[in-house]
């Protein structure tokens, strides 16, 4: 059987459904940055949108052009080489989503981290019966628990402030989102901890925002386009479960407020003050490059500082 001959493009469109974009067609009326450093970190992510698969998840972002994702490779570089997180904390994540408005070295943006959870189909029946006071309430209670842990470790104390936005579940989608305020030390800033959950038949797949408090109204703005770009695959679907599947051993009150959900907390709390951190110390990358951040998030990270203070 003979097929008609296929450009090269065409057959990059059948392979691959996601359309990877470069710097300049993402960010068109953007002048370059002052520093070539910064500049050329940026031109070398892989901008993707379109459909995109999330390998071992079962599932898939449909991101729109007011979005774009960077896949693994691409979130590792943003989290350790321009954000400064420690490396082996950076790994394993499935990727990122930003608002196509900024780039991930800008001032005031925020980034939705995206992984999955193999824990199996969480429960969902405990939904209408959930008391959400009563669970923040628990949920201090085990952030200063947490808090006196990381103090003896060395560590800034942290204390849950309460809800920045309350728990909402969409029952027909599957689909859960809550945002936590919380406090690192003496910051004269909070610190904004943003979660999406979607169910799927073998775990969560979850998206968490690093983001400051300022970012709240942008990310709540957004919250509907990035709940809507989740689906799980067919077969993987919260209603494939079946008996003899693995279940998880929380529902989603354990899912908001448990305890691996206060140190997801607190770990993603550390994210959004090396985002604050940023924010203060752009000026390093006119100086020093990329490796001047990584400089001083390594000395954040021994000793802990104010993020408001500038190290």
């Amino acid at each position: 059987m003979h097929y008609p001959a296929l450009t090269l493009a065409a057959v990059l469109a059948l392979a691959a459904p996601a359309l990877a974009e470069p710097y300049k067609s993402v960010f068109p009326d953007r002048p370059p940055l002052q520093n070539a450093t910064a500049q050329a970190f940026l031109e070398k992510l892989d901008y993707k949108r379109g459909k995109i698969a999330l390998p071992g998840a079962g599932a898939s972002l449909t991101v729109p052009k007011d979005f774009y994702f960077l896949d693994s490779a691409d979130t590792e570089k943003v989290l350790v080489d321009a954000w400064g997180n420690p490396p082996a904390g950076s790994k394993g994540k499935l990727g990122m989503v930003f608002p196509a408005k900024s780039t991930p070295l800008d001032d005031g943006i925020w980034g939705a981290v995206v992984t999955f959870d193999a824990s199996g189909r969480v429960d969902d029946a405990d939904a209408a019966a959930i008391d959400y006071d009563q669970l923040l309430a628990s949920m201090k209670s085990d952030t200063a628990e947490e808090s006196e842990q990381r103090k003896k470790a060395g560590y800034t104390s942290i204390a849950l402030i309460g809800w920045a936005s309350p728990p909402f579940y969409d029952r027909t989608e599957r689909k859960l989102h809550w945002a936590q305020e919380l406090k690192f030390g003496d910051s004269e800033k909070n610190t904004l901890n943003y979660a999406v959950r979607a169910l799927g038949r073998e775990g969560v797949l979850q998206m968490n925002f690093i983001a400051g408090m300022d970012e709240l109204p942008s990310i709540k703005a957004a919250i509907p386009d990035v709940m809507k770009m989740i689906a799980f695959d067919e077969g993987k679907r919260y209603a494939d479960w079946v008996p003899g599947d693995t279940e998880a051993a929380y529902g989603l009150a354990g899912l908001i407020g448990g305890a691996a959900a206060a140190k997801v907390a607190a770990k993603l709390g550390f994210l959004a003050i090396a985002l604050a951190f940023l924010k203060k110390g752009w000026i390093l990358l006119a100086v020093g490059g990329i490796a001047g951040l990584k400089w001083l998030f390594g000395r954040f990270r021994r000793k802990p500082l104010d993020p408001s203070a500038g190290g």
